[in-house]
């Protein structure tokens, strides 16, 4: 069933065209939901580490510690001072 609606799809031209666009949509779109995906975990690794930024102030360690610990810059790690 599946290779007649094949072959009948593969004579037509037009039809061929417009079954190419579809898979090329589909695959535009799971493309675009992948990189979304990436860039909402980076997100989220982001607020997290500026979360410990947060905490680690509060228990009054030093700046410099809290940038090896959380891998931010020291700017950020006085940003989150400020934000928080």
């Amino acid at each position: 069933m599946a290779a007649e609606v094949l072959m009948s799809v593969s004579k037509d031209e037009n039809e061929w065209a417009i079954l190419h666009s579809r898979k090329m949509a589909q695959k535009d779109y799971e493309s675009y939901l992948l990189t979304a995906k990436r860039i909402g975990r980076a997100k989220g690794r982001k607020e997290e580490r500026f979360a410990i930024a947060k905490n680690l102030m509060s228990m009054s360690l030093p700046i410099e510690q809290i940038v090896v610990a959380t891998g931010l810059t020291r700017e950020e790690v006085e940003q989150s001072r400020v934000i928080n």
